[in-house]
């Protein structure tokens, strides 16, 4: 099996090359880091101590990792942590949010050679994977040259399942290079074991991203950033956060509306892509607004849509959101986190489209702390802040949610040590 999907994987990777070369090198002048994926720049190895290697895709999967690395290195510090993610956005955010990592880098790509040569070269006692990243040959290899391979915050959609099981003899050897299994919900476990996982090795543990450690910004704060940013106290604003292609002309179709309604309301759009700002920008200019960027921004220059363009940001702009919309659930993707704007105790929205984050949508919905939003008037509803009264309690509501979630660190750094120890 192992064989044929390396072959495979060899003439799908050129492809992808080729794709990834005029997109990276080409449109966004970005390095492809071929030579380090490829294993001939292989990262440092610290022998004699032990060591752990932990895998996160990209950037929100990198964040929800912040707090175990920091828990890690306070309580062992002689630990050596080796990080590695699959994008450049993931990397440059492990650089700027994990001090804690001894050494971070590319992930291999998926060939066994080469992947051999990264575990050679670290030689970790312990290989850890978040969420849903299963390359078969990576996996393989990790059980080969280390003492425990772990999956924690495991979340797998809804899709993600019904792909496994049609290819369930498959996914289960791959899945059975994998020793414990630690996932966010019930539903993960169920979904495991009918793949046929024992569910000896399965243990729900929570979300690991409802545990985030933001900025905490007291009302004089705020109000900074909100007189940086231009916007007046008298201003009430919706924040439209890691939003998708086709998702911006529905939300500017509504505050069009609304806008005609109540002229005191402002909208930030922040495309999940921040390369995808100039895009937006024109969908916006259709719409005959005053648009600006988050990089151009300043003192004096009034807008009616700010678009955020810059990377790391989006938090501190739920802050000084009045009402937060969650990107990604009014098309067909899935959604995304909405743990942030709960942390900052702010209403949430979001369209029906929210499978990747199916049980938290349900929990916040459920508790009054969250609203679906499945029409366009509805859309237009929102805009026009009906009820403050209402949002305000949703946004409390939102926050003691987010207090009842904790957790998933504690027992995730407990199941690690464990298997430190035994190795």
């Amino acid at each position: 099996m192992y064989i044929i999907y390396s072959f495979f994987l060899f003439f799908v990777i050129l492809g992808y090359l080729l794709i990834y070369f005029v997109k990276l090198k080409l449109l966004k002048r970005e390095n492809l880091y071929l030579c380090e994926r490829l294993g001939f720049r292989l990262p440092i190895g610290k022998k004699q101590r032990k060591s752990l290697w932990i895998h996160a895709v990209s950037v929100g999967e990198v964040l929800s990792l912040q707090n175990l690395t920091i828990e890690i290195k306070k309580k062992h510090p002689d630990w050596v942590i080796y990080f590695s993610s699959l994008t450049n956005t993931g990397m440059r955010m492990a650089k700027e949010k994990l001090s804690e990592a001894d050494n971070i880098f590319f992930i291999p790509i998926d060939f066994p050679c080469v992947t051999r040569k990264f575990f050679k070269a670290l030689k970790p006692r312990l290989f850890i994977l978040a969420e849903s990243e299963f390359w078969p040959n990576l996996l393989k290899t990790a059980k080969e040259y280390t003492d425990g391979v772990l999956l924690i915050n495991g979340r797998i959609s809804t899709d993600s399942f019904k792909r496994f099981k049609r290819f369930k003899f498959l996914m289960k050897k791959v899945l059975s290079n994998i020793d414990f299994f630690l996932v966010q919900t019930e539903r993960e476990k169920e979904g495991l074991e009918k793949i046929g996982i024992s569910p000896e090795y399965i243990e729900v543990s929570g979300n690991l991203k409802s545990e985030i450690s933001l900025p905490v910004l007291d009302e004089k704060s705020i109000q900074k950033l909100k007189k940086d940013l231009s916007i007046p106290e008298t201003k009430r604003v919706i924040l439209a956060g890691s939003t998708r292609k086709g998702e911006e002309e529905k939300l500017l179709e509504a505050y069009a509306k609304a806008k005609e309604i109540r002229k005191d309301i402002l909208l930030i759009l922040a495309p999940r892509h921040p390369e995808r700002a100039y895009e937006v920008e024109r969908i916006c200019k259709k719409f005959s607004f005053n648009v600006m960027k988050r990089t151009s921004v300043s003192q004096g220059l009034q807008w009616d849509i700010l678009i955020l363009d810059s990377l790391g940001e989006l938090a501190q702009f739920y802050a000084l959101s009045d009402i937060s919309f969650i990107g990604g659930s009014m098309v067909p993707w899935g959604g995304q986190n909405l743990l942030e704007p709960a942390f900052y105790s702010k209403p949430i929205f979001f369209g029906p489209n929210m499978d990747n984050f199916a049980y938290l949508a349900e929990k916040f919905v459920n508790s009054g702390a969250a609203q679906i939003i499945y029409k366009d008037e509805e859309l237009v509803s929102l805009f026009l802040f009906k009820d403050e009264n209402w949002l305000r309690e949703m946004g409390n509501k939102a926050k003691e949610i987010l207090n009842l979630l904790q957790g998933a660190t504690k027992r995730t750094l407990e199941v690690i040590e464990d298997w430190m120890a035994d190795s």
